[in-house]
């Protein structure tokens, strides 16, 4: 027998995605926000230029926060930006981890 690939119309178009290694660190951060009541939902995307992991606090309202994949940015501005609900980019960088720390703050308070 001989093997036959699939036909391009039956092909998946090319989407930008994000990796599982990636997700596991989204979720993370995702999982310590909704413990600490501050997200309720999320939303993730898979485009043609960019995968996006959207965050909101109530599911019928804008999203709080938008991290972004860009590969496309990976050797200028870096490929992760996190961004805020009035469009201003709070963080943009190659390291992921680094990107999300800008979100970590939200969860340090002062203990009284």
């Amino acid at each position: 027998m001989s093997y036959q690939s699939p036909s391009p119309s039956f092909a998946a178009p090319d989407q930008v995605a994000f990796h599982r290694t990636e997700l596991g660190v989204i979720l993370s951060l995702y999982g310590r926000m909704v413990a600490a009541g501050e997200w309720r939902d999320y939303g993730i995307s898979s485009l043609r230029e960019v995968a996006v992991f959207s965050v909101f606090r109530r599911t019928a309202e804008h999203p709080l926060y938008r991290i972004e994949k860009r590969p496309k940015l990976r050797g200028k501005q870096g490929q992760y930006a996190v961004i805020g609900m009035d469009g201003q980019i709070l963080k943009r960088g190659a390291d992921l981890r680094q990107v999300l720390r800008v979100l970590e703050r939200k969860l340090i308070r002062a203990v009284e």
